[in-house]
């Protein structure tokens, strides 16, 4: 006598084995073009390639970096241990494969070679399920479907609620909801009759058969999803590498399959609806007839969807008028499944399309659409395979109207919102080149649909371009894209319409603004400002601009390794003048993949401030400067932690005959007075060429400075600018710098000592050499240096004397009041002083000030700006300042910012543009 375990197994064995012999009898219905290959048939002649699948909240950048299979992704949400088990939903969008891959999910249980641990897999479609009415049980429910098992055998299989794997395909498509009602209880029972409805709620929400592992698929839209809790998966489909090798599979020929590989990606593969195998069936099935034909590819979707179209006519062996009434009516088919609720039509509504007309018997109606029930009920339901086939033919019907009723502009204002590519075809269709093909199957266009678009286009292109929006910008170039007309780009994208930033750009983004440079030749300024997920298939396709953009703004942006070899990769190979990448994280290592680009480049200006380098990357740092193909003037590495040993490997650099660098940024880098010897030799040892040196806030110290004042009064130093802003330096340091800008070989024009407690002592030495005659500095600046009155009067006699080259003198946030000031204005009075710019904000200035410098300003025949920012001016010093700034004939500015003014004041201001408050 059979033991329970021999009936079970017997059950297990028997329900493998009738699932298999029904996909395999299902398998041997027809493919089509647009409707794809069927799942049976794809999984059962081992054509399946793995579906790509991720968790919850992964960012673009993880999906390419770590995508993994569907069977794997299954295997991991429906281990054997499981103990309180959710159910699993598995969402991607139409044609992305759900159904094929449940399919080959089920034959692999069937055959034994995954999910061992379920005894019985039963596989239902929301579909069917709408098609029960009335009550019945699980049980009955289950036999109905599964003839094969009786009801002892399935008695037994349900008492190990454990063991059985539930799979729904397509909730988008259910009719009901998978909330229970909240005015009845849930079954628990299997043989309790109840919708159902009812019984799905109960088997998902789990009281029905509890412990069952639940898996239900679904596109996004389906309302249900919000409210179902469970562990949720995205279905990507086919990413690049299961495109290739869909190719490869597809084409019996290697060379012939790399070919179509190659125009596919370049074509489309920026397109999110690539990775649905349906698409990658249709477009190769497509290529392989033009490739056998020995027709060129298409460059564009317009042209695959011409190509497809022609395909589908030629089927049907039509002459002229009748294609062309076929399209017209499709079209109109297009524009009643766009606007309705459910894109679709009904019989009684597909009769006053004229459709069925053309398309007579049951192959060629599904061929061109996807039918849903009996072809002989009146409950048969009529849709487009895809949307994108849907509104190509509504382009096509509206340039093939021979009427003026409907202007392109009306066309797109009454489809918007229901609408993704429909704009996309008028621009393609709208070129001789794309439409040719389809014109010789359905006759010409109509020109004036064809003109209507063109200006149409070229209207709300120019208004897009001068408008501020990315997003209008990036659309405009879309539509060029697809037109793949050079001349126009050029006649429409004006050097006004480059300058904003391209942060947050899609694939379909990076294609198409790369092609818009390419056509123009070359770009000024690539503005990527923010751009936190630049993955390395976008910096791959952003390439060709890349290399014709002379200035790249990558600030506060996110570059993954490869992102950043394909940016290095196109440098070498550019025109880039200046690159920008303050505030990129990039780190060390980061940096070392970008400098394989910078040491055979034409990049004369790298910034670099904040990217979390430090002392290790300077090794890299100096191999660029050195190489004898380098060309970088200007380099800024603020906010970078080098430390002292870091800089001491620059300065070697800065010292080879190779280095032509002339400006160094070095703010805020954790730099001490250690690392200033070595600075001091590079910079007297006569190879240098650096000109702008800026250490602001590192702690050098005197010591430090004083080497520094030893290489400036070498002749070899070409040192002209020098700014030590919060060095913690002190009046020690003065007498040393004092005598570096009195000795010949000095070359300094600008030195910044502001924020350093230098003090009277310090600043009367620095005055002291200011007086003496060749002196070169012209731009001083001492703001909050603890400055004293008698500093401000050795001041003014200094600018007085005629001997002082000074052009440029700040010395705010010094408390010295009007007294203080009063030197300065009686200097300013004098002929002989030739200062233009003189910034005293925050000194304590008063309303009795302003006689003097209004004075001042009167007399001088050399100033330009005066910047009283953060004083205690009043509503009274007003008209004076106002009177003057307009009698003035050589200031341009007067800064009148956060003083003590009324609102009453701005109106008077306001008559002056030349004031700033």
């Amino acid at each position: 006598m059979a033991t329970s375990k021999d009936c079970f197994q017997t059950i297990h064995t028997m329900h493998k084995a009738a699932l298999l012999a029904h996909r395999k009898q299902k398998s041997e219905d027809t493919s089509t073009l647009l409707g794809g290959q069927l799942p049976n048939k794809v999984v059962h002649d081992n054509n399946y390639i793995p579906l790509m699948t991720t968790g919850p909240d992964v960012s673009e950048k993880q999906m390419q970096e770590k995508p993994q299979s569907f069977q794997h992704a299954i295997l991991t949400a429906l281990p054997e241990d499981r103990h309180q088990p959710k159910p699993v939903i598995v969402v991607g969008p139409a044609g992305v494969g759900r159904t094929t891959a449940l399919e080959k999910l089920i034959v692999d249980w069937a055959t034994g070679k995954h999910l061992q641990h379920f005894s019985c897999v039963f596989h239902f479609t929301f579909r069917d399920l709408n098609a029960h009415k009335g009550v019945l049980s699980l049980q009955a429910l289950l036999l109905q479907c599964y003839s094969h098992l009786s009801s002892e055998s399935l008695a037994l299989v349900l008492q190990n609620p454990k063991s059985l794997l539930f799979l729904f395909d397509g909730l988008d498509q259910y009719q009901h909801s998978l909330e229970p009602p909240t005015s009845l209880t849930l079954c628990s029972d299997p043989q309790q009759p109840a919708s159902v409805s009812m019984l799905v709620a109960s088997l998902v929400h789990g009281p029905l058969l509890k412990g069952a592992a639940i898996l239900l698929t679904s596109r996004p839209t389906a309302a249900s999803l919000e409210s179902l809790d469970g562990y949720r998966m995205e279905l990507l489909g086919f990413l690049k590498p299961q495109r290739k090798a869909y190719c490869d599979r597809f084409f019996s020929d290697p060379i012939v399959a790399s070919q179509a590989f190659e125009n596919i990606e370049r074509t489309m593969g920026f397109y999110d609806f690539c990775t649905s195998p349906r698409f990658c069936w249709m477009t190769c099935s497509i290529y392989k007839s033009l490739m056998e034909a020995g027709e060129i590819l298409p460059e564009t979707l317009t042209q695959v969807f011409v190509y497809i179209t022609i395909h589908l006519i030629r089927a049907l062996s039509l002459d002229t008028t009748n294609a062309r009434d076929l399209v017209t009516s499709l079209g109109r088919m297009a524009s009643h499944c766009c606007l309705g609720p459910d894109s679709n039509c009904s019989k009684e509504e597909m009769a006053s399309t004229d459709v069925q007309q053309f398309l007579t018997t049951p192959t060629s109606i599904k061929d061109f659409l996807h039918v849903d029930g009996d072809l002989e009920s009146d409950n048969c339901i009529f849709s487009f395979h895809t949307q994108k086939i849907q509104e190509f033919f509504l382009a096509a019907s509206f340039y093939l109207d021979e009427s003026e009723a409907v202007s392109v502009e009306e066309l797109l204002e009454n489809h918007e919102g229901c609408v993704e590519f429909l704009d996309l075809y008028l621009a393609g269709l709208s070129e001789p080149s794309q439409r040719k093909p389809l014109e010789s199957e359905l006759g010409e266009f109509n020109t004036d649909h064809i003109m209507d678009f063109s200006s149409w286009f070229k209207s709300t292109s120019r208004k897009a371009l001068e408008s501020y929006h990315t997003d209008r910008h990036l659309h405009c170039f879309h539509l060029l894209h697809q037109r793949q007309n050079e001349k126009l780009v050029k006649e429409i994208i004006t050097p006004s319409a480059r300058g904003i930033s391209y942060g947050v750009l899609g694939v379909h983004d990076c294609v198409s603004l790369s092609y818009i440079v390419t056509c123009l030749g070359e770009w000024d300024q690539l503005n990527l400002y923010s751009s936190k997920d630049l993955t390395e298939e976008k910096a791959n396709l952003l390439v060709p601009a890349i290399r014709l953009s002379h200035k790249i703004i990558l600030v506060q942006s996110s570059l993954s390794a490869g992102a950043l070899a394909h940016l290095a990769s196109a440098l070498s190979q550019g025109r880039t003048t200046e690159l920008d990448m303050s505030y990129n994280p990039m780190g060390d290592t980061g940096f070392k993949v970008l400098c394989t680009g910078l040491g055979d480049c034409n990049i004369q200006t790298l910034k670099l401030p904040v990217c979390g380098l430090t002392e290790a990357c300077c090794g890299d740092l100096v191999a660029v400067l050195t190489s004898e193909k380098s060309h970088l003037r200007v380099l800024e590495l603020r906010g970078n932690t080098l430390h002292d040993q870091g800089l001491r490997k620059l300065s070697h650099a800065l010292g080879s005959p190779h280095c032509k660098l002339q400006e160094l940024q070095l703010p805020r880098c954790e730099l001490t007075g250690g690392s200033m010897e070595a600075l001091s030799t590079a910079l007297c040892v006569g190879q240098s060429e650096l000109r702008i040196l800026n250490l602001a806030q590192n702690c050098l110290t005197d010591q430090g400075v004083d080497w520094l004042a030893k290489a400036l009064q070498y002749p070899c130093c070409q040192l002209q600018s020098l700014i030590l802003f919060d060095n913690e330096l002190t009046a020690a340091c003065c007498a040393g710098v004092a005598e570096a800008l009195q000795s010949e070989g000095c070359r300094l024009t600008e030195l910044d000592l502001s924020v350093n407690a230098l003090g009277q002592e310090g600043a009367l030495q620095l005055c002291k050499a200011l007086n003496k005659p060749g002196c070169p500095l012209e731009k001083l600046r001492l703001v909050r240096c603890e400055l004293t009155t008698l500093v401000f009067k050795e001041l003014g006699v200094l600018l007085s004397s005629g001997t002082s080259g000074l052009r440029t003198l700040s010395v705010g946030l010094n408390k010295i009041g009007d007294e203080g000031a009063k030197h300065l204005w009686v200097a300013l009075g004098n002929k002989r002083c030739s200062l233009e710019h003189l910034d005293v904000e925050m000194i304590q200035l008063t309303d009795a000030c302003v006689g003097d410098l209004s004075a001042a300003v009167r007399a001088s025949g050399f100033l330009k700006s005066l910047v009283l920012k953060n004083n205690h001016l009043t509503d009274t010093s007003v008209p004076a300042l106002v009177q003057v700034m307009q009698d003035s004939r050589t200031m341009q500015e007067m800064n009148l910012q956060y003083n003590d003014f009324s609102e009453d004041m701005f109106e008077m201001m306001d008559q002056c543009a030349k004031i700033k408050y």
